[in-house]
C-alpha cells in the first residue's frame, strides 16, 4: 500500500515533467502529439487495477488528466478553436488505434514461436468495450471542458485567475467523464461495491491530480516553446 502511494507520487511527477518537456520542445504540435498517445495509453493503463488505502482503483487517471491539461492550455494560449481541434484529434487517435489493434488480433499467430497473442488478447480483449466507454466519455466531457473553460476564461480572464479556469472546467467535465466511463466500461463486469469504489476513487484521484497540476499549468502558461509557429492568444 505504501509502495503504491509513494510510487504513485513519483509517477505523477514524471508525467507532469514529460508533459512540460513535450510542450517546451514542440509547442502546440507537442500538445496535439501528447493527446494522441495519451488517449491510447490511458485505455491500456486502465485495464490494471491496484489497491491503495484499502480501496480499488484503476491506472490511467494520471495521463488521462493530462489530456484536459492539454486542451485547457491550448484554449488558454491559442483559443477555443485549437482546443476543439485537439479534442477531435484525440478522438480519431482512439478510434484508429482500436481498429488497428482489433485487426492485429485476427492474425493467426505462429505456433511455438509467438508469445504475444494471448497477452494481447487479455489486454486488448476488453478494448472494444473500453473504447466505447472512453470514446463516449471523452467526446462529451472534453467538449464540455472546452465550453466551460471558454466561459470561465471570459469571466475570470486575469493571469492569477488561471487556477479558477483550469480547476473549474476540469472538476465539472471529469465528473461527467467518470460517470459515463465507469458505467459503460465496468457496470456488470465488477461487483457493485467494486464499481462504486472505482467510480469514487477514479473521480477523487482525477480531482487531486487536477489540483496538483495547477502550478504546472501556471509554469506552462508562462513558457515560450522552442518550436512554436503559432501566434499566442493574449
Amino acid at each position: 500500500m505504501l509502495f503504491n502511494f509513494l510510487w504513485g507520487i513519483f509517477f505523477i511527477i514524471v508525467n507532469f515533467g514529460l508533459w512540460l518537456l513535450c510542450y517546451k520542445l514542440f509547442g502546440k504540435k507537442g500538445l496535439y502529439a501528447w493527446i494522441g498517445f495519451a488517449t491510447v495509453l490511458a485505455n491500456i493503463q486502465v485495464t490494471k487495477t491496484i489497491g491503495m488505502f484499502g480501496l480499488v482503483m484503476t491506472l490511467g487517471n494520471t495521463i488521462y488528466t493530462s489530456i484536459y491539461m492539454c486542451t485547457d492550455l491550448l484554449n488558454e494560449k491559442y483559443g477555443a478553436r485549437a482546443a476543439k481541434r485537439a479534442v477531435w484529434f484525440g478522438f480519431f487517435s482512439l478510434v484508429a488505434s482500436t481498429i488497428m489493434m482489433q485487426m492485429a488480433l485476427v492474425f493467426n499467430p505462429y505456433e511455438g514461436v509467438d508469445i504475444a497473442q494471448e497477452p494481447m488478447k487479455i489486454l486488448f480483449g476488453l478494448m472494444p468495450r473500453l473504447a466505447l466507454a472512453s470514446l463516449t466519455a471523452y467526446f462529451i466531457s472534453q467538449f464540455l471542458d472546452v465550453r466551460v473553460y471558454t466561459r470561465l476564461k471570459a469571466r475570470f480572464a486575469k493571469y492569477n485567475q488561471l487556477w479558477i479556469r483550469t480547476n473549474g472546467s476540469t472538476v465539472v467535465s471529469q465528473l461527467v467523464d467518470s460517470l459515463i466511463f465507469c458505467t459503460i466500461a465496468f457496470a456488470g463486469y465488477y461487483s457493485l461495491k467494486a464499481w462504486l469504489e472505482i467510480l469514487i476513487t477514479t473521480y477523487l484521484f482525477k480531482f487531486i491530480i487536477s489540483v496538483a497540476s495547477t502550478p504546472v499549468m501556471y509554469l506552462a502558461r508562462s513558457m515560450t516553446p522552442l518550436d512554436d509557429e503559432e501566434t499566442v492568444v493574449k
